[in-house]
């Protein structure tokens, strides 16, 4: 595909629910260079009603049918976690570019698999990292790339919540469809940022621990439940992990615990300076002159970054840019993901060189 096509990408749509009306739909509508021509969902009145509200749209309950059926470029996959890999090497193996809400994969065998399917097809494969869009990501990104924090060694990062179990009872808590509970779900997040703020490391070697205590509790303010069916989840996880450079990042994530408030956060240390980004505060941490100096930089939230994420993606579809995700950090993140899990298990560490 090349910068100065006249048509719009043609995209097609798998799966129409939240994620998708929240975040995917307003960013492709938005972006000038895509239209998103066909839905698919096999809950019909989702897929209408994402369709009456684009409008000109065609509906379909059969994802295969759809590729069949139309000419596309672009395929967006929102559908349950268990799905992504499965359609993500289908479409692109059909030909198609494919942007996949996270996680890339819920095994690491089925995230190589979709990395080969990319390369082999030479299109491009983008599973959505939003939070590396946002204002401050972006601003340590080049602040630690100008030597702010010098060498990067150790760092925390994590996303707790006290009350947030999503879909209680529904696939979000059903291990067979989801991969997991908050590891799986936020982890991918937090564990992607910092790694990308610390420059891509390779992990060699990962420890976890999981917990479920909430399965059953009926818990004021959780969002959604679905009454009778599977909670077989952690509701919270912690990790340990090693990178090849010598750096460590420390993970805790959760859906439910009893903490005093949720807790967003990204804290790292280098051999020159330090960060933290928790919530609404942010904060570099630098000696100058021999003197310890903190500092709040004016770098606004600014937002979620799924519109940057798409143009993106859309920008290295037309070939005006690199892409700054590859599929190969997706493996290594489902790598590590699998990992915890083993290590929670089985109680030891898992090494992955």
């Amino acid at each position: 595909m090349t910068a100065n096509m006249e048509r719009k990408l043609r995209v097609g749509v798998i799966s129409t629910g939240g994620i998708f009306r929240g975040a995917h739909m307003p960013a492709f509508l938005a972006n000038p260079h895509t239209e998103i021509v066909a839905v698919c969902d096999t809950h019909k009145p989702s897929a209408c009603a994402v369709a009456d509200e684009i409008g000109q749209v065609r509906v379909y309950t059969e994802w295969e049918e759809m590729l069949e059926q139309e000419e596309l470029d672009i395929i967006d996959i929102c559908s349950p976690n268990y799905l992504h890999a499965p359609l993500a090497i289908a479409a692109l193996e059909r030909g198609l570019h494919v942007f996949c809400e996270k996680p890339d994969a819920i095994h690491a065998e089925e995230a190589l698999r979709m990395k080969e399917a990319a390369e082999k097809s030479g299109k491009v494969l983008m599973v959505m990292r939003n939070n590396r869009y946002r204002s401050r990501p972006k601003f340590l990104k080049q602040w630690i790339a100008e030597g702010g924090a010098g060498h990067l060694y150790t760092g925390r990062c994590g996303w707790i919540r006290r009350k947030g179990i999503p879909g209680k009872g529904g696939w979000f808590t059903t291990k067979e469809l989801s991969g997991g509970g908050p590891l799986i779900d936020l982890g991918v997040h937090m564990i992607d940022l910092s790694m990308w703020l610390m420059g891509n490391p390779k992990p060699i070697a990962v420890t976890g621990a999981t917990y479920s205590h909430f399965s059953q509790a009926k818990i004021e303010g959780e969002s959604r439940h679905v009454e009778g069916n599977t909670y077989d989840v952690e509701d919270l996880a912690t990790g340990f992990i090693r990178f090849d450079n010598g750096a460590t990042l420390q993970v805790e994530v959760s859906w439910a615990s009893h903490i005093e408030e949720d807790d967003v956060f990204v804290e790292m240390r280098g051999t020159k300076g330090g960060f933290s980004m928790r919530n609404e505060t942010f904060k570099l941490f630098t000696d100058i002159g021999g003197q310890s100096v903190n500092s709040e930089p004016q770098v606004p939230i600014g937002g979620w970054g799924h519109q940057e994420n798409v143009n993106h993606f859309v920008d290295a579809v037309l070939g005006l840019v690199e892409p700054e995700f590859t599929p190969d950090q997706g493996v290594d993140m489902i790598r590590i993901l699998d990992a915890m899990y083993q290590s929670a298990r089985e109680g030891r560490e898992i090494r992955l060189d």
